[in-house]
């Protein structure tokens, strides 16, 4: 293993030492209570010279050390030397290999003496290279100040070579930052081919074997997730019922950024698969002869107002959902917004960028994550929630949702996934008994839309043509106004209802399969197409699947989770089957 440690000038060995212990005890890696051997607080560990000088022509090394049944001091916590760990056959070890930094940082006292102490050398890299490294947890302030997003990250990646992946990912202090990272090897495939037999992780998982989605022999470079706000605490906050609770989650992260660059098994992006459709293919196709005329979205609204039974005045079609909740937050003449989380980040996010300050009501696990009306602020005069809510999957009552809507409050119900739901059941997207109400479909997701934008609300008229009056002229292309207007059809809504049943079926054996897993904790009553589930470590457990081919969408971005979740898009039996026994392999690679 390799630690890569940032800090800031005058940083002492022990805040460094505090937190690189804090980290190896969370690796996991080969097994849980890890300790450094030797002690932290005064010589090297016996056999190792000072940082970068191994003595009698060796390579320092510490060892995190897990003492076997029957080992000598099998007792936890019990400190282990280098000789001891090394000489125990009976124990499981994580060898450390050494810190690294930036270059400018390799004499900072601190991190000399933190690495003397562990006995390992420190190396130092240049900023440019490490401004190479890709890294899934990027900051602004260091990005300023040295020209990587993250040193500690970068530094345990470039440190731990081709193949590796992060095994903690960046831990903070008030000083220090520091990361784990290593490689996790695979020995040779008996006879050179890939059996369908699963009986070891080298047969599962060499990225040699076709099933996984990478290039043969391609290196595991961690996929660069593109927003700003996830080390930032200083963004403000906002208010949780009675509480105030600090902005610190990343609002801009989504599942795309999980696939990008890397050819993985996608389980991070809830877009149907084989989608869009032939015949829906060919109708945007067809549209592009006429290109050279302004788009015109009466036909397309009218077939959207059709398909819920309303006038067209209550319809406004939008470049995707993501639009609709711009509109809402800089048309709206709100004061108090609040949003329901755990949920899609967005609206949550561009109410922050109009400039409003917004409350979160968070829903618990012990609760099924089951929306209490009670909980939503009185004075809330917007209220936003998601059903099927993404990404606990949870179906509310449409009744529990209308039953907080007040006079002078706007209630938006971010409908995306309801198609997904046979029979839409729950839905509000036809009512107009409810005051307020404003409702956001998309067809992104059943359709296979995303690279298109499309999407639509349905509200009063009045609350329409405030929407209206904030959109630029003719927001929507005309091949998305086709699609949208196809997408309405009596076929089309057929479609999506004999979808809706599959996704069911595949989504009971996805939940089955976790369930054999006793470190996995599901949402049971999961709706939607896609599952969150709870697992200890989760988000090294998510760098494992990377490794093993398989993108999962990590949870820690969504208000309300924090790193033990991860969100899995429900895909076909053949694929799920392949995602469970990788999944079964990175929960043994963890011990």
């Amino acid at each position: 293993m390799h630690i890569g440690v940032g800090v800031r000038s005058g940083t002492t060995a022990e805040e460094v030492l505090t937190l690189v212990l804090a980290a190896l005890a969370e690796a996991g890696l080969p097994g849980a209570g890890l300790t450094v051997a030797g002690p932290v607080g005064g010589e090297p560990l016996p056999g190792a010279g000072a940082a970068g000088t191994p003595e009698a022509g060796g390579t320092a090394t510490a060892w995190a050390a897990v003492p076997g049944p029957g080992a000598p001091g099998a007792g936890a916590g019990t400190p282990r030397t280098a000789g001891a760990a090394a000489s125990d056959a009976g124990g499981r070890y994580a060898r450390v290999v050494g810190l690294a930094t930036l270059d400018a940082r390799v004499t900072e006292p601190g991190i000399v003496a933190a690495a003397a102490r562990l006995g390992v050398p420190v190396t130092g890299w240049p900023a440019e290279e490490l401004a190479g490294v890709a890294v899934p947890h990027p900051s602004r302030v260091p990005l300023a100040a040295t020209g990587t997003a993250s040193v500690a990250e970068a530094a345990a990646l470039r440190a731990a070579g081709p193949g590796a992946v992060l095994l903690v990912p960046k831990r903070k202090s008030r000083r220090v930052t520091c990361a784990i990272a290593g490689s996790v090897p695979f020995p040779p495939v008996k006879g050179g081919s890939c059996s369908d037999e699963v009986t070891s992780v080298a047969r599962l998982s060499p990225l040699t074997c076709g099933y996984i989605g990478g290039e043969p022999d391609s290196p595991h470079i961690p996929t660069p997730h593109t927003t700003a706000d996830m080390d930032t605490h200083t963004d403000g906050s906002q208010t949780d019922g009675s509480h105030t609770v600090g902005h610190a989650h990343d609002l801009r992260h989504h599942g795309d950024a999980e696939v990008r660059d890397e050819k993985l098994v996608d389980l991070a992006v809830n877009v149907r698969t084989a989608t869009p459709p032939d015949w829906l293919r060919e109708r945007i196709a067809h549209s592009l002869t006429s290109l050279a005329l302004y788009p015109d979205g009466r036909s397309a609204r009218a077939a959207v107002a059709a398909r819920h039974d309303l006038p067209p005045g209550r319809v406004l079609l939008t470049a995707g959902a993501a639009e609709a909740f711009v509109l809402l937050a800089r048309a709206l003449p709100v004061r108090r917004p609040v949003v329901v989380h755990p949920q899609f980040t967005e609206p949550e996010a561009a109410l922050r960028d109009a400039g409003h300050e917004v409350g979160r009501v968070l829903l618990r696990e012990e609760d099924g994550f089951r929306l209490d009306p009670v909980a939503v602020p009185e004075g809330a005069d917007l209220v936003v929630i998601g059903n099927p809510t993404n990404p606990t999957s949870v179906l509310h009552p449409a009744e529990t949702i209308a039953a907080l809507a007040r006079p002078g409050r706007y209630l938006v119900v971010d409908e995306a996934f309801m198609d997904a739901v046979p029979g839409e059941r729950e839905a509000l997207a036809r009512r107009t008994d409810v005051p307020g109400l404003v409702v956001l479909r998309s067809l992104t997701k059943t359709w296979g839309l995303a690279g298109l934008r499309i999407g639509y609300v349905l509200a009063e008229p009045e609350t329409i043509a405030l929407l209206e009056r904030a959109q630029p002229l003719w927001p929507v292309s005309t091949p998305a106004l086709v699609a949208a207007e196809a997408c309405m059809g009596r076929a089309a809504l057929i479609e999506a209802e004999e979808a809706a049943h599959r996704i069911g079926t595949e989504r009971a054996h996805l939940l089955a399969g976790l369930a054999e897993f006793d470190e996995v904790r599901t949402v049971a009553a999961a709706e939607g197409p896609f599952v969150l589930i709870r697992i200890e470590g989760a988000d090294a457990i998510r760098e494992r699947l990377r490794l093993l081919g398989f993108a999962a969408r990590r949870g820690d971005t969504f208000p309300g989770l924090d790193r033990h979740w991860l969100r899995l898009a429900v895909r076909d039996r053949v694929t799920t089957n392949r995602f469970l026994q990788a999944l079964d392999q990175a929960l043994l690679l963890g011990g």
